[in-house]
Order: structure tokens, then sequence, then C-alpha cells
């Protein structure tokens, strides 16, 4: 199985006056995320779903990678909200859903989350060594049997500027 973990785009600054959860994504952040979304659909990518956190900017992500043509079914999945634990998305979401190893699924998230979620999956354990930017993406292919933490191997690593 084909895991992509894909940052939300550019969103509104943090304020004393927006809650965290309702800041949404910039024009600047819809322009960049479109144009990637785009490239992506231009190399042949395609999702067979596609998570998002339930925080505005992370769906409105999901929804233009839709709108691209990179998947037609999209779902909230809470453990992609800030601080969700990659070992809980594993074994209560991702392990009863019995997905075929060609299966393409692409998690639409915040940083740190992501960066730690490919760290775990590749070497067992967050190192802080990988960044996400926004609108990038990180692709690991997780094992056919067994847990995928510390057993993955990582075949993307893009940032945005790269898919412009």
């Amino acid at each position: 199985m084909e895991l992509y973990l894909i940052r939300h785009g550019i969103a509104e600054e943090r304020r004393p006056d927006l809650k965290d959860e309702e800041r949404s994504l910039t024009k600047e952040g819809r322009e960049k995320t479109e144009k990637v979304a785009q490239r992506l659909r231009k190399l042949g990518l395609h999702f067979d779903l596609i998570a998002s956190s339930p925080l505005i900017r992370a769906r409105q992500t999901a929804e233009i990678l839709i709108a691209a043509g990179l998947s037609s079914k999209v779902e909230e999945c809470s453990y992609l909200a800030p601080d969700g634990r990659i070992e809980n998305w594993a074994v209560d979401w991702l392990s009863p859903r019995n997905y075929s190893p060609q299966t393409q699924l692409a998690l639409v998230g915040h940083e740190p989350d992501l960066s730690a979620w490919a760290e775990i999956l590749l070497w067992g354990q967050a190192k802080a060594t990988l960044v996400l930017k926004k609108a990038g993406m990180i692709g690991v292919k997780l094992p056919e049997k067994g847990s995928p933490l510390g057993r993955s191997q990582m075949f993307w690593l893009t940032p945005p500027k790269y898919l412009l």
C-alpha cells in the first residue's frame, strides 16, 4: 500500500480572535495547492481515498485534490487532527479496513505531525529530521503484512516548489 502524507496549503496566520480549527487557506494557499494538485494529476497520481483532518484548512486542501481529479472519495479522519497519534490511526482506522496492497491513500493533515508519522513509519520513532512544507508530500510504501511502524519505505519527498 502506498500512503501519501500531504500537508495542507498556506493558511491564515494565527490570531487571538480566530480558533485554530477555523483557519482557512489563503488565496495564495489555494492557488499554490491547485497548481500542486494539477501537477500531481499530470504525473498520473490517483488516490483510492483522501482522508482529511477535520480542520478547515486541511478539508479545503482535500477538496482541491478532489477537484483536480486525484480521487473521487474524501473522508474526514479525526486521527489527522493536530496531535493525532499514528499508533491509534494504524490500529483503529487502517487495520480494520483491510485495504489491498495496491491501494493508494492520501492523508491530508498538519505539521509537525505528518513528518513525525512518516518517521515512525520509516524508523519506528520520530526523529524530527523530515520537514514537510505546506502543500508538500511524503510518499511511504507500507509492508503487505504486519505493523507498518518502523517497517515502511519512503519513495517520495517533494516540497511544492518542485511541483509548480
